[in-house]
């Protein structure tokens, strides 16, 4: 598409946080780096085979990076195998046994999430931050709302933004008065209004990179739109680095959920955005079988450009303006084919799916090889 239907108008201008930048891997966190998605396999550690294939699927679906659960020694030595193995960077969780840090960070982990609510003492800390220098890795600080220390949570009543704010960085002065600064901060809660006044009372008070999560949001359903609203609206001020949707289902989900919320903000591309209508008696093609067909369809495409599937004429050419491809429903069992937001051919509908496909993947092999502004 053209620089003039591609450029970012005044009201869509997000102004991002300045932070600091570290590195998780081979990937950067921070600063002036794209935001990146996580996700987090659900697969016995110790169950090599199936962890791996679970971090692949995550890879494939466009996950940066993929967190691992390190609940004991023998998920410790399974690290060592699964990591060799993946593609992406992989961050050890670690919660309750300190010595699964050091042993993650021998295991190759490119980061270890500790949560400061039951990691254990100071000493114990300094022990993991040891381990994560010698090897490279950085360190994610996980301060969660159900986990607080119990000073704080004596101090407060209850779980609140402030003592998780407080609880971040205490533990923040800890690593920095160990001279550790390759690490990145998450603050969760699974209220909404919870997680969004401690990521941005935290915001105000560190420049280290933010990781982004609303904590247990629930299922596919209901935990994507739980986090779209909560990460939507940090994302919107500019806060998040890096984000993780926390939901009860297949982390393929997650993933693809996570890149929708980025991408419905204009902060990461991804694939194909389908902008497409809810349908009503004046569509001229069935749109929501057609969407759900295309979908699958277009899972492989990975170049960043969008498709409008609208059903009738009376939003179709106008959203079609905007996008690479677009199909608007007509009469007779026919619409119109847009191409680079200009009208281009009528097509019938029975051939639209394939078509439609073909279209997509010529115009995105077009934008890769950098041809596709030149043909316009």
């Amino acid at each position: 598409m053209s620089d003039t239907l591609h450029s970012i108008r005044p009201w869509r201008q997000i102004d991002r946080r300045k932070s600091r930048q570290i590195m998780v891997g081979n990937v950067p966190v921070g600063g002036d780096a794209p935001i990146t998605v996580q996700t987090m396999t659900n697969t016995l550690t110790t169950d090599v085979a199936g962890t791996i294939a679970q971090v692949q699927a995550a890879a494939d679906a466009g996950a940066d990076i993929v967190r691992i659960s390190v609940p004991d020694e023998a998920s410790s030595k399974a690290l060592k195998d699964i990591v060799a193995e993946v593609t992406v960077p992989i961050v050890a969780d670690i919660h309750f046994h300190y010595r699964r840090g050091i042993e993650a960070a021998e295991a190759g982990a490119a980061c270890l999430r500790i949560n400061p609510g039951n990691i254990g003492d100071t000493a114990r800390v300094r022990e993991v931050i040891a381990a994560a220098r010698d090897h490279g890795c950085s360190i994610r600080i996980g301060v969660n709302a159900g986990s607080l220390e119990k000073h704080l949570l004596d101090k407060y009543g209850e779980p609140c933004p402030d003592a998780m704010i407080e609880s971040g960085l205490d533990h923040i002065r800890i690593l920095e008065d160990n001279d550790f600064r390759n690490y990145k901060i998450s603050c969760k809660a699974s209220d909404v209004f919870m997680a969004a006044a401690a990521y941005q009372g935290l915001a105000e008070q560190t420049d280290a990179p933010i990781h982004l999560g609303i904590t247990e949001a629930g299922g596919l359903v209901s935990g994507t739109i739980k986090s779209a609203i909560g990460l939507g609206n940090l994302l919107w001020m500019g806060i998040g680095d890096t984000i993780r949707v926390s939901l009860s289902a297949d982390p393929v989900e997650e993933v693809k959920v996570g890149y929708e919320i980025l991408k419905s903000l204009g902060l990461r591309h991804r694939g194909v955005n389908i902008i497409s209508c809810p349908s009503c008696a004046r569509q001229g093609f069935d749109v929501i079988k057609t969407v759900e067909k295309l979908e699958r369809r277009l899972e492989h495409i990975r170049t960043p450009m969008s498709l409008s599937i609208i059903g009738c004429v009376v939003n179709g050419p106008g959203e079609a303006l905007m996008t690479d491809v677009g199909f608007t429903g007509g009469g007779n069992g026919s619409g119109m084919v847009y191409l680079a937001g200009k009208q281009n051919h009528k097509l019938s509908n029975d051939q639209m799916v394939d078509h439609i496909v073909e279209q997509v993947e010529a115009r995105a092999a077009a934008i890769e090889t950098g041809t596709a502004q030149a043909a316009e």
